[in-house]
C-alpha cells in the first residue's frame, strides 16, 4: 500500500495498492490536470531526487521548501512559539534531514494550512512530530487522506495561543485561512497568507483570485470581505507562499490599496 502523491498539486492520498484514478484537487476549476495527463509519484521517489532547503526569514520564523521545485512549489513556514511550534502550510517531501532539523528547532505541536492546494503530505508530517493538523471545516471534503490527527474548526477565528490566530478568509476556497502572528516583524505583527492574500511581483500590492492558474477572479463583494477579515489585526509584514513573496513593511496599507484597485478594475 502506497500513499501516492499527485505530481501536479503535491497532494498525498490515502495508501492504496495502485495509484488513484484521478486527483479531485486538480479536477477542480481552481487547479488543473497537466497537458501530459494525471501523473503520480511516491514519497520514496521524491526523496531520491529532491531535498529540502531552509531559510531564516526573521527570528522565530523558518522557511522550508523543496528543491528542485515540486508540484506547486510553495514553501512551508515554521513559527517558533513558547507553547510549541506551529507549521504553517505544508510540503510534499519529508526526509530524515528535515525531521532532524525540525526537532532541533523544537518540533511541531500543530500544523495549520491555508487551503487544500497546500495540504501536501500533512499526515506524514503530523505523524513524524506527533502533531495535530488544524483545518477549517468548510474544506473538509478536500481532504484526500483522512487521519485521526486532523481536527476541523469553525467560525471566524481560532486562537492557537502565544499570539497566533487563525483567520477564516473565504474566497479562494470556502475554508481558506490565514495565520496572524502578533510577535512577528519585531512585534509589529506579521500575516502568513499562503496565497489567500497573494503577494505579487510588485510588492506595493497583493491580489485575490478564485483560481490563479486559470485566471478566475473573485467578485468585488468577496474582495471587500477579504479585506475586512484582517482589519482588526495589527501587521506590518505579509509572508506569501513562496520564498521571495514577502511584503516587508506597510502591509496593512498594501491590503487596502490592493482591494481598492481590484474592485475598481472589476467595475471598469
Amino acid at each position: 500500500m502506497t500513499p501516492y502523491l499527485c505530481v501536479t498539486c503535491g497532494t498525498q492520498f490515502a495508501p492504496t495498492p495502485a495509484p488513484p484514478a484521478a486527483c479531485p484537487i486538480c479536477q477542480d476549476e481552481r487547479q488543473y490536470i497537466g497537458a501530459g495527463g494525471q501523473r503520480w509519484t511516491t514519497p520514496e521517489a521524491i526523496r531520491a531526487t529532491h531535498m529540502n532547503a531552509w531559510r531564516e526569514h526573521e527570528p522565530g520564523l523558518f522557511g522550508i521548501g523543496t528543491v528542485p521545485a515540486f508540484a506547486i512549489g510553495q514553501r512551508a513556514l515554521l513559527v517558533q512559539s513558547p507553547g510549541g511550534n506551529v507549521l504553517w502550510d505544508c510540503i510534499s517531501l519529508l526526509d530524515d534531514a528535515t525531521v532532524a532539523l525540525v526537532r532541533a528547532l523544537g518540533g511541531v505541536r500543530a500544523i495549520a494550512i491555508s487551503h487544500p492546494h497546500y495540504y501536501a503530505a500533512m499526515v506524514d508530517w503530523a505523524h513524524a512530530f506527533a502533531a495535530e493538523i488544524i483545518l477549517h471545516e468548510a474544506d473538509a471534503a478536500h481532504v484526500m487522506r483522512p487521519d485521526p490527527s486532523i481536527r476541523f474548526w469553525s467560525g471566524a477565528s481560532l486562537d492557537l495561543g502565544d499570539g497566533l490566530t487563525l483567520i477564516h478568509a473565504p474566497g479562494h476556497f470556502d475554508g481558506a485561512t490565514m495565520l496572524h502572528w502578533a510577535g512577528g516583524a519585531g512585534g509589529t505583527g506579521a500575516l502568513l497568507s499562503g496565497d489567500i492574500y497573494q503577494v505579487v511581483p510588485d510588492r506595493r500590492f497583493i491580489s485575490f483570485m478564485r483560481s490563479y492558474p486559470n485566471l478566475v477572479p473573485l467578485s468585488a463583494r468577496q474582495v471587500r470581505a477579504l479585506e475586512a477579515v484582517t482589519e482588526g489585526y495589527a501587521f506590518t509584514r505579509i509572508y506569501g507562499a513562496w520564498w521571495d513573496r514577502v511584503i516587508t513593511h506597510d502591509a496593512k496599507a498594501v491590503v487596502s490599496r490592493s482591494a481598492a484597485r481590484y474592485v475598481a478594475a472589476l467595475n471598469g
